[in-house]
This record gives C-alpha cells, sequence and structure tokens, in this order.
C-alpha cells in the first residue's frame, strides 16, 4: 500500500525556516513526480514545489522560488522542502503528493498524504 507521510511542521516566526519531510513507501516512485501542494483556511489547494524521482528536475511556484528548496534522498525513500523567509500567508496545511508526471494541479496526482500543518506568526 503507498503511504507518503509528512514530518516537519510547525510554528515560526515569520522571516524564519522549516524543513518538512515527506517518507514515501509502498512502490517505486522512480519514474514519478512527488510535490508539495499547501491549503490556507479557506483557499484551494495550491501547488508549492515538485521533483521527478528520475532525473531530480525542480519545479516551484512563483512565490516560492529562491526561498524553497525541494530535494530528494534517495536512499531514504524522502523528498524534503526547505522553506527560507517564510511568511505569514504562507500558513496552512502543507501535503505530500505523487504523480506519472509533473503538474501544479492536485487533479494529477494519484496519491496524498495527510499533511502536516505550518504557522507563520507574524
Amino acid at each position: 500500500q503507498v503511504q507518503l507521510v509528512e514530518s516537519g511542521g510547525g510554528l515560526v516566526q515569520a522571516g524564519g525556516s522549516l524543513r518538512l519531510s515527506c517518507a514515501a513507501s509502498g512502490r517505486t516512485f522512480s519514474s514519478y513526480a512527488i510535490a508539495w501542494f499547501r491549503q490556507a483556511p479557506g483557499k484551494e489547494r495550491e501547488f508549492v514545489a515538485a521533483i521527478m524521482w528520475s532525473g531530480g528536475s525542480t519545479y516551484y511556484a512563483n512565490s516560492v522560488k529562491g526561498r524553497f528548496t525541494i530535494s530528494r534522498d534517495n536512499p531514504q525513500n524522502t523528498v524534503n522542502l526547505q522553506m527560507n523567509s517564510l511568511k505569514p500567508e504562507e500558513t496552512g496545511v502543507y501535503y505530500c503528493a505523487a504523480s506519472r508526471f509533473f503538474a501544479g494541479t492536485t487533479g494529477a496526482y494519484d496519491y496524498w498524504g495527510q499533511g502536516t500543518q505550518v504557522t507563520v506568526s507574524s
């Protein structure tokens, strides 16, 4: 059974940093894209960043370019999201997801984690 388990969320002050991790299990993700989405209260889930498990190509939402870095740790089967210079409006639940191809929309993703809360205080 495929599982994506997020960790690393928490409370941080504006301008601070957090590192999220997504542990993947249950199948081979070598041809998959692993992405992070986030959802603020009352808003739609939005794309943050993605990485191709094979090859390592990365994709970012314009709003996080230069501040967030997505990476993969093949031996550990994890994808990490380093988030720097966080802003209060980036508060929300952050989800890890897997798709057979890269897309910036939720509908393309077959598997989802339960999410981890990130709260950025002003």
